[in-house]
């Protein structure tokens, strides 16, 4: 069956989407978006005495440097900030993987974002939180006990999967909506998708299990952000606005979220050549 909003062009997609999107002309600019946006949130909620919750990816990754250089050059304190880190890799054992692993994203927030940050600006190492595989169900309290979320960063994947929330045929819309912080394996399409992208293509060295926060989670932010810019994302993006609402595939879920947002490039709206 072929699928006509793959094909659309710039004009098409951006007719009558149903999840609004923006287009900027390159990285860059979706990475300082979201790097403003989230220091903005900040300095509002500061402003108010009321802590900022956000749910933060490690992918994309390109906001932080920037998030960085603005909360360092303007003295914006995170004192009063939670990241709530979407996901990480399992080992077969179902263990996070180490630290020092190349893929390991509590590695990589630690290295590129933590320990870039003025230490008297920094939240306290217990606002950095990401879902444990012994003990999935305590991000779902967090969130609860923490007031809910404010905005959910993050990206989409190859089969329309949110953090590592991936397909499931046999849900229903609503069913796949209340899935909560889990371990589950990586679909093969994920695994194959990510290890070119973020692997040089080492598909056998790839892990094969996840822990990740819910699409509950993710849905019942009150602000959803996604940040689109690789060459398989102009499927990606039209499926998410165009396609039927379904577990099949998760991102068009997001159709239904009072304030979600997809943020691609020029390259993305652009149709391949």
């Amino acid at each position: 069956m072929r699928h006509d909003y793959y094909y659309y062009d710039r004009e098409q997609l951006l007719a009558a989407p149903k999840l609004p999107i923006q287009v900027l002309a390159d990285n860059d600019a979706v990475f300082q978006a979201m790097a403003w946006e989230m220091a903005e949130e900040i300095r509002r909620k500061n402003a108010l005495g009321e802590r900022t919750v956000f749910i933060c990816p490690v992918g994309p990754v390109g906001q932080y440097p920037y998030f960085v250089d603005i909360v360092n050059r303007e003295g914006i304190s995170l004192k009063n900030v939670w990241f709530l880190n979407m996901d990480e890799y399992l080992t077969d054992e179902k263990e996070w993987v180490d630290k020092d692993h190349p893929l390991s994203f509590r590695g990589f927030m630690d290295r590129a974002v933590y320990a870039k940050i003025r230490p008297e600006l920094l939240m306290p190492e217990g606002q950095r939180v990401f879902p444990d595989p012994k003990a999935p169900d305590r991000m779902t309290r967090l969130v609860e006990e923490l007031g809910g979320v404010d905005i959910c960063f993050g990206g989409i994947g190859i089969n329309g999967h949110l953090a590592f929330n991936e397909a499931q045929d046999e849900l229903t819309p609503e069913q796949f909506k209340a899935l909560r912080t889990r371990v589950l394996p990586i679909s093969p399409e994920t695994r194959t998708a990510n290890a070119i992208g973020d692997f040089n293509g080492a598909l056998d060295d790839m892990p094969r299990w996840c822990v990740t926060i819910g699409m509950n989670e993710i849905y019942n932010a009150r602000k959803v952000r996604l940040g689109c810019f690789r060459n398989w994302h102009r499927a990606v993006v039209r499926h998410a606005a165009y396609g039927e609402v379904s577990a099949h595939f998760p991102a068009t879920l997001l159709q239904d979220h009072p304030d979600a947002l997809l943020r691609l490039t020029e390259f993305v709206a652009k149709p391949a050549d």
